[in-house]
């Protein structure tokens, strides 16, 4: 033990003597030297490397914003509130439609227009520094680039309002330092230049927020406040703004509603984000324990609102009709702008392309207000007729090859209507019905876009009227209703009138009343080297080709590529208006969203016809609905109105039309199949024309009941300076001669004064004529007068002369009772040379019979007693006699005057003595046959003719 402790006090010693010996002390100062010489070189190379580093670093970051121009206070001004804005729809005088069809549905609104409940949610959620912080939050910045570096798991994000607001409108989302860099750059300099109320108001009008109840995507707070719960930014709860602060993270991830519009299966995504934001506002204390409570146990999915229609939905002809047109005005008005005409744009395809393009995007990104000339009541009103009426027609199965998969199926195709309503002194489109059902069957607006053949309500527009303005044409001109050949390419007649059957000579007035085919023709033939088809550009038909403007054929509707309902019903207006067109339109004006009218419709008439022309033809029309193929819409209207109008049928029954137009409105209708197909010629009792007419009346009354001062206007088309009421004959169309007078041929009609006719009628001369059976024949000289009567002959150069074509003469007669005694040149019996046989009488009674003579040339019969004369009874007339007692023979008499030999002779009652006076009963030469029966049919009605023209 003694030893251990000797030992151990040695060892101090040692240890003692070594840090007390002098070169110890020396070393161990050394050692404290170079340590202390070690450690400031460290802390020296540590500040120099550090400030290295962040030369370094802030070398880095100008390289990455040196492209980055210095923006001014207007350029970010205007790019921050550059956010896309839906354009509302209007129809006339401001009633709301709705939203413009777009990818994304936004609304702006003003910060005081929001509820301090989202502002303060925002703000919790997005950015609890906002109000702090100059645009950025360094240590959250360097958070944000340490867990990018070292890829954390957890990503906290590293941008303010203000670098959110940056990035969604001035740079993209694109992930890379330099965006990043110069996103923090802009955010500066933009505290700089705007207040804090400022940005919020930008970032709360561009952020997006998912879904709609509809399916459609929405940006800004208002859009989503009305189209999540139907109320305005303003107005929302707690909860309620809770929930839409919390979409911005994941917009389609906590959004309640899918693309469809309906509520998604699974809604915890969004209530548990709703109360991610709850907490979060009551953690920076935005709102009170008592309302984080009451909001935070909520049942927020009782306020989503169902699905609101669109107004593609609810009126999708109207929706796509309002922003083609609205888009095709906004494009001339940007083309103005940068120098350009609305010629240019015609002119240049390529040029007109990206204006449309441009105007397009502007539309949908500026928040214009689009105003229609439609009016809401008759449109809904017209639709409604449209969907229940009952006499379309059936339905035609088609054949379809899939483009896909080249598979066939059977389809069925509706009968498809198109209709439009215009205002005539303005060209308003008042209302129009687009088709049966766009989400069915076809989505092409029937009223504004489908071509097709106008059938004859091309007549008055192509033939009568430039006839009429050309004056070759006036109501009271004669045409030939007959078999020409119109066509030289063809040998065989054409045109032929629906039905078949001619009725020779008519007026233009019963030409266009019937519609007969045969006589508009003919007339369009006679100015054909004017070109009439110009009449139809200046009315505004814009697809015609170089062949419309020479086909024969386009007079009856052969267009090459047809016409629109609209430009059918348009061009009709023009005879309401003295002879002015004016193009229909239905975008009255633009309005930007600083109340700045930037397009405004200006209506720019167009002279077509003379006052006189158009109010002739108009009159002309009012017949076809007063007594011709639309008389039927008479009994269908409840109201009773000026109107003039025509019928048309399309090739084979492929189209059915009617167009009329009154002092205020012009309105027409079409039906007929997408892939042209016949109509049904009858259909439930009514022809494929009155299924059309009573379409059109249906539609007419639902405008009258919703405004009856605009389609039943008191006035009337007044009739103009210039046109007189004249006589002529029914005949040739010139004034009326004295053989025209005594033929019964002499009508009045309207004409222009300055086409009146000035020559006397010569078509006829007056003659003797003879009837056998129902054929006359002209009378020989030869041919005794007691058996002829007085006649007017038709002379024989008129035809050639007046017509300058080779018919028929018999074709030419009028098929009524005006030409019952009208005779051809040719319609002649020559003397067959031979006396005529005897004819045997027989007794019944107190009378003498006698039989039909078989030579078809005897035109009369003498009656003798006891050898004298008693009677001259006209062929066809009677074959009997009674005239007391007495012996009777009959002779035969032919048309060159010969008599048979007496034939038997017979006794009447008791035998008389023979005397040499004449019977007091027998007939002089100039006296009429009182005993026959007056066969002359201008003493009768021809009542067959009448109810076949009431027919036709």
């Amino acid at each position: 033990m003694i030893r251990l402790k000797e030992n151990w006090k040695n060892y101090i010693k040692t240890c003692l003597s070594f840090f007390t010996n002098k070169k110890t002390l020396k070393g161990a100062s050394i050692t404290y030297q170079v340590i202390w010489n070690l450690t400031l070189i460290f802390l020296v190379i540590l500040v120099l490397g550090g400030a290295f580093a962040g030369a370094a670093g802030a070398g880095y970051f100008a390289s990455l914003v040196k492209d980055e121009p210095v923006r001014s206070y207007e350029s970010m001004k205007k790019d921050i509130y550059n956010y896309e804005e839906t354009s509302d729809l209007y129809f006339a005088n401001g009633v709301y439609l709705g939203k413009l069809r777009t990818d994304l549905e936004r609304e702006e609104v003003a910060l005081e227009d929001v509820s301090d409940f989202l502002i303060k949610a925002v703000v919790a959620t997005e950015d609890e520094y906002f109000y702090e912080h100059d645009g950025i939050v360094p240590k959250a910045i360097l958070r944000a680039l340490f867990q990018e570096v070292t890829n954390s798991s957890v990503q906290t994000g590293g941008s303010t309002l203000t670098q959110q607001l940056i990035k969604n409108q001035i740079l993209t989302n694109e992930v890379s330092f330099e965006r990043k860099a110069k996103e923090i750059l802009l955010a500066l300099r933009l505290e700089r230049f705007f207040e804090k109320e400022e940005i919020l108001e930008a970032y709360l009008n561009v952020s997006t927020f998912g879904r709609n109840s509809s399916g459609r995507n929405i940006g800004g707070v208002q859009a989503a406040a009305k189209g999540i719960f139907g109320v305005t930014a303003k107005e929302l709860t707690l909860p309620q703004a809770a929930f839409i602060a919390g979409l911005p993270q994941s917009p389609f991830g906590y959004t309640p509603f899918t693309n469809r519009g309906e509520i998604k299966e699974n809604l915890e995504p969004g209530v548990t984000r709703m109360k991610t934001v709850l907490q979060r506002m009551f953690d920076n204390g935005s709102i009170t324990e008592q309302q984080f409570k009451e909001a935070n146990s909520y049942d927020i999915t009782q306020d989503f609102i169902d699905p609101l229609p669109s107004t593609v939905e609810q009126y999708p002809w109207l929706t796509f009709e309002i922003e083609s047109r609205a888009i095709d005005a906004l494009a001339k008005v940007l083309a103005v702008k940068d120098g350009y005409t609305e010629e240019d744009l015609e002119k240049d395809q390529v040029l007109r392309e990206e204006y449309l393009t441009l105007a397009d995007r502007d539309l949908r990104q500026n928040g214009y207000e689009i105003h229609s000339t439609i009016n809401k009541d008759i449109y809904d009103a017209m639709q409604k007729v449209k969907n229940e009426f009952s006499y379309y027609g059936s339905d035609i199965q088609i054949t379809e090859t899939d483009p896909e998969t080249g598979e066939k199926h059977t389809v069925s195709k509706p009968v498809e209507v198109g209709a439009i309503l215009i205002e005539n002194k303005t060209g308003k489109i008042i209302s129009f019905v687009g088709g049966r059902d766009f989400f069915e069957h076809e989505q092409l607006n029937h009223a504004t876009s489908a071509k097709r053949s106008n059938g004859s309500t091309m007549k008055p527009l192509l033939a009568y009227a430039p006839a009429i303005e050309l004056g070759s044409l006036s109501p009271g001109t004669i045409l030939p209703d007959v078999a020409l050949r119109l066509d030289p390419s063809s040998s065989k007649p054409w045109p032929k009138n629906y039905g078949g059957g001619y009725k020779g000579l008519v007026t233009a007035r019963e030409a266009l009343l019937r519609s007969y085919n045969v006589p508009a023709v003919k007339a369009y033939v006679d100015i054909l080297n004017k070109r009439p088809a110009e009449y139809l550009t200046k009315m505004g038909f814009t697809s015609l080709t170089d062949a419309d403007y020479t086909n024969r054929s386009t007079v009856l509707g052969g267009l090459t590529n047809g016409v629109t309902v609209e430009e059918n019903v348009n061009a009709f207006a023009t005879f309401a208006n003295s002879g002015k067109f004016i193009d229909a339109y239905l975008i009255d004006k633009i309005v930007d969203k600083d109340g700045n009218v930037i397009y405004q419709h200006k209506s720019e008439p167009v002279d077509v016809f003379s006052p006189q022309t158009a109010y002739l033809t108009y009159d002309m029309m009012r017949d076809v609905i007063k007594r011709g193929t639309a008389a039927s819409v008479n009994s269908r209207l409840k109201f009773s109105s000026d109107w003039a109008g025509k019928t048309g049928t399309g090739q084979d029954y492929k189209d059915a039309w009617f167009v009329a137009t009154n002092p205020n409105v012009s309105f027409g209708t079409w039906i007929g199949y997408d892939i042209p197909k016949p109509l049904e010629v009858r259909y439930r009792g009514l022809s494929y024309g009155n299924r059309n007419i009573y379409l059109w009346s249906q539609l007419m009354n639902a405008a009258y009941d919703v405004a009856p001062e605009l389609v039943d206007p008191p006035e009337t088309v007044k009739m103009p300076g210039g046109i007189v009421r004249r006589s002529f004959c029914a005949i040739s169309g010139l004034l009326p001669s004295d053989a025209c007078s005594k033929a019964g041929l002499v009508q009045t009609d309207l004409f222009n004064a300055k086409y009146v006719p000035t020559k006397v009628d010569d078509s006829l001369v007056e003659g003797r004529y003879v009837q056998i059976g129902n054929k006359k024949y002209l009378a020989l000289d030869s041919t005794p007068a007691e058996f002829s009567q007085s006649g007017l002959i038709l002379n024989p150069d008129y035809i050639q002369k007046v017509f300058g074509i080779k018919v028929n003469p018999q074709q030419l007669i009028p098929s009524n009772s005006r030409g019952a005694n009208i005779l051809l040149p040719d319609d002649k019996m020559g003397d067959n040379g031979k006396r005529p046989d005897p004819v045997q009488v027989n007794v019944s009674g107190n009378s003498i019979t006698w039989g039909q003579h078989p030579e078809n040339d005897i035109i009369g019969y003498r009656v003798y007693r006891n050898g004298n004369r008693v009677a001259s009874i006209k062929s066809g007339s009677s074959y009997g006699y009674s005239g007391g007692s007495g012996q009777y023979y009959v002779t035969a008499v032919d048309i060159a005057g010969q008599e048979s030999s007496p034939g038997n002779t017979v006794q009447v009652g008791s035998q008389e003595t023979p005397s040499s006076e004449q019977p007091e009963d027998t007939p002089s030469e100039d006296k009429p046959d009182t005993d026959a029966p007056n066969d002359n049919p201008e003493n009768g009605t021809d009542t067959g003719e009448n109810q076949e023209e009431q027919n036709t």
